[in-house]
């Protein structure tokens, strides 16, 4: 009997088992049903994820068990947009970007002369991710102790730095790359007082450590050619920011010239954003240098928190108090040139400043994908994706290693996803409201957690990591 009564609770056991070893996983959180978009891998299919412990777990034809269950029937499933050109990175912009399917959004322009600072002020937790890099203008204000707030307006734009000076400069981007910065930074129209020498420095420095400079280039072809020269002949990578606003009409030209350089064999790469409208300080050197001299061009200027076209009496008296101005300098026709191209990324250029900013903080993704994809027809949904998503990844993670576990939909990636209905999407702010919220943008998760629900943030989360170099 004691025999038969073994074999019996090894039977038992077995069978118990042998059901647990059949029974469907149950992950944290499921999403149902949608059009899974991965141009990492190819995938343009109805399938379920699950997630579990902030990353994806299983990308399944078939049913999943998940303690909550997002329905994503008729949705499109898409990897976390990464934004690589992002100013003001505040809580406040970072729910407006959630919103519009941001998961990762990164000030790789500007950038900072702190990094380490930079980022233990946003170390309690922020509700999307975010990172930074060593910018050479600001940088350049500490060295040369300009007063500008935001840009340089005094020495740190218009001042030739002395050797002594520019030893200062290349020391405190190397300790901003050791401290973990994503990237360096540059914008040579908000510096014309440095010079080649200078900024041929600041290139060897990226080049030592692998890293791209992020430059806003001079506006004009032999702009380009500049960046092109100095990234060449420092060995450093370049990516050029915004693209459409630097080349307006000259942008076909400039695209030729980064693709030829690109079969030569140079690391260069580019962005674009869906407006044609820019904006910046009407203080700053690339303001200043183009209209202050130029009255015939001043109606080009718009005061963002009036609506007023600049004449010379305003623009005088704008300078003075500083803030926003838009620039409206681009056409359509270049725009759409620039985002259909293959070789830019979207980056948005988002900027918000004390409750006043550009549409593009809160609309770019959702422009591209209702504008340039369902309206116009100007590129394909799996391209789109692709240019908010994978390229950037891609761009970032020689440096940033995290960034092989962003803008994919695999098993193993980190779980920041936008779900969105492509009927719907859409941007809908404008320069006189610039804070509306995109529509169709239906659910956003970053590192498995829900930041936006049904089209509306939710409050009280903080799942957002730093994107760092390791250090």
């Amino acid at each position: 009997m004691a025999r038969l009564a073994s074999i019996g609770v090894l039977i038992t056991a077995a069978l118990t088992c042998s059901f647990a070893a059949q029974a469907p996983t149950r992950y944290d959180l499921v999403i149902a049903g949608g059009r899974v978009v991965d141009p990492a891998s190819g995938l343009d299919g109805v399938r379920s994820i699950g997630i579990t412990g902030g990353r994806i777990a299983e990308v399944s034809t078939a049913a999943l068990r998940g303690r909550d269950t997002v329905d994503a029937r008729g949705l499109v499933v898409a990897p976390g947009f990464i934004d690589v050109h992002a100013h003001g990175q505040t809580a406040e912009t970072y729910r407006f970007q959630s919103l519009d399917g941001v998961t990762t959004s990164l000030e790789l322009e500007l950038g900072t002369a702190s990094v380490a600072r930079w980022y233990d002020e946003r170390k309690a937790g922020q509700r999307i991710n975010y990172g930074v890099s060593v910018g050479h203008i600001k940088v350049r204000m500490d060295v040369l102790h300009d007063p500008g707030e935001i840009m340089p307006i005094a020495a740190g734009a218009y001042e030739a730095a002395s050797a002594a000076q520019i030893e200062d400069v290349v020391r405190v981007l190397e300790r901003g790359l050791q401290e973990g910065a994503v990237s360096v930074g540059a914008g040579f129209p908000y510096t014309p007082g440095a010079t080649r020498e200078e900024l041929l420095a600041v290139f060897r420095v990226a080049a030592r450590a692998r890293t791209p400079v992020h430059v806003h280039i001079r506006p004009s072809v032999d702009g380009l050619k500049e960046a092109l020269g100095l990234a060449a002949e420092a060995g450093a990578p370049l990516h050029v920011v915004h693209i459409n606003s630097a080349g307006l009409d000259k942008t076909p030209e400039l695209l030729r010239l980064i693709a030829e350089a690109r079969q030569r064999g140079q690391d260069v790469t580019t962005e674009a954003y869906p407006y044609d409208a820019g904006m910046t300080q009407i203080e700053s050197a690339t303001v200043q240098d183009v209209y202050a001299h130029a009255p015939d061009r001043l109606r080009e200027l718009e005061w963002p928190l009036t609506g007023e076209r600049l004449n010379a009496e305003n623009f005088a008296r704008y300078t003075k108090r500083g803030g926003p101005v838009v620039v409206h300098g681009n056409t359509e026709e270049m725009v759409t040139l620039a985002i259909a191209s293959p070789l830019t990324m979207i980056g948005s250029d988002a900027y918000w400043l004390n409750g006043t900013g550009h549409p593009r903080t809160t609309g770019t993704y959702s422009r591209v994908l209702g504008r340039y994809v369902r309206e116009k027809h100007a590129l394909t949904l799996i391209e789109a994706i692709r240019k908010m998503t994978l390229m950037p990844a891609e761009r970032l993670e020689a440096r940033v290693p995290s960034m092989k576990r962003k803008g994919r939909l695999s098993p193993g990636a980190d779980a920041d996803v936008t779900i969105f209905d492509p009927a719907r999407v859409v941007d809908r702010s404008t320069y006189r409201q610039p804070s509306l919220p995109p529509a169709g943008i239906e659910y956003v998760l970053v590192n498995g957690v829900m930041v936006v629900s049904r089209g509306r943030a939710v409050d009280g989360v903080l799942p957002g990591v730093a994107i760092r170099a390791p250090r």
